[in-house]
């Protein structure tokens, strides 16, 4: 897989989107070491009493801004780390690609004849250092994760299957309100190879025409159940709408991780699978498992990113 570059960036613009990425970093990894909250100041000079501080204009200025505003971001998740009980402040991510990678199907995963069919992907090809959490079905609709992950700032995506979403459509309404996008995740979540062209279809475009009603927008992403499709599954997602299907490269529970590679670690561009589950699941809630996930992920000098500004 290899990324798409713009065409003609100029060596002025390539410097200047290299010296914010480099200056995220620096903010990112100085703000986990201790920050405690304040007041984000980005520690230049104080303008003098009675006189406001005036902001530059162009580029310089604009830069400026921004790297105040992640300063300010991340005294605030500083603040919500110590809260929440996390070892160790998110790191910031970078700026999101100008233009997206990209995406092609991972080897191995291919279908015959399906060059033309949504790639299907457990990583996004990137160089940043980052990863992107997604959460699959709805079945534990825990208040505190709403807290949690908007006073942390973690970006995270949902993919939702109707029959465990449909006694609390409201909690997802929620979510989405926060910015969380919604994706499909079929039906009933059943095993899709083992279906009919017509039941695929209905488990697929079912959910996909239901999730467009009830939250106003129709997915461009899907999973399939357990991660099994075939060349069906594939065509449907498509002739619904469906662009791209982003599987796992590893799973989070609240007491370990499991990994698809065989480093067992972390990979620029990883998507990270968990689960809406709780405590009648597995040993702990779902705040239990973002503080697994963090811990993992910050440990290893990884920022958790927005999906949907790579792909």
């Amino acid at each position: 897989m290899r990324l798409v570059r713009q065409k003609e960036k100029t060596r002025a613009h390539r410097g200047h989107v290299v010296l914010i990425a480099l200056l995220v970093a620096a903010l990112g990894s100085g703000c986990t070491a201790g920050t405690s909250g304040g007041s984000g100041s980005s520690g230049g000079a104080e303008p003098a009493p009675g006189q406001q501080a005036k902001e530059q204009a162009g580029p310089a200025g604009a830069l400026s801004g921004y790297v105040a505003r992640v300063k300010r971001a991340q005294a605030e998740r500083a603040v919500a780390a110590k809260k929440w009980g996390l070892a160790k402040t998110p790191l910031a991510a970078p700026q999101p690609p100008a233009v997206k990678p990209r995406l092609t199907t991972r080897k191995g995963f291919e279908v015959e004849g399906g060059e033309s069919l949504p790639p299907v992907f457990t990583t996004v090809p990137t160089h940043d250092k980052v990863v992107f959490l997604t959460i699959d079905d709805g079945a534990e609709k825990d208040p505190a994760l709403l807290r949690m992950m908007s006073e942390l700032k973690i970006p995270y995506s949902a993919f939702l299957s109707d029959y465990v979403i449909n006694d609390n459509y409201d909690y997802f309404e929620q979510m989405q309100d926060r910015g969380v996008p919604l994706y499909n995740h079929t039906l009933n979540h059943r095993y899709l190879p083992g279906l009919s062209y017509a039941e695929q279809k209905r488990e697929i475009c079912g959910q996909q025409t239901r999730l467009e009603k009830r939250y106003g927008t129709r997915p461009r992403l899907f999973r399939p159940p357990y991660g099994n499709y075939n060349k069906n599954t594939l065509r449907i997602a498509r002739s619904c709408g469906v662009e791209a299907v982003p599987l796992w490269a590893s799973e989070a529970f609240p007491d370990h991780m499991e990994w698809r590679e065989w480093d067992r670690d972390l990979h620029p561009g990883d998507i990270i699978l968990t689960h809406f589950r709780g405590r009648k699941h597995w040993k702990g809630s779902m705040p239990d498992m973002i503080r697994r996930v963090m811990k993992t992920v910050t440990g290893k000098g990884y920022a958790v990113a927005k999906l949907e500004d790579y792909v």
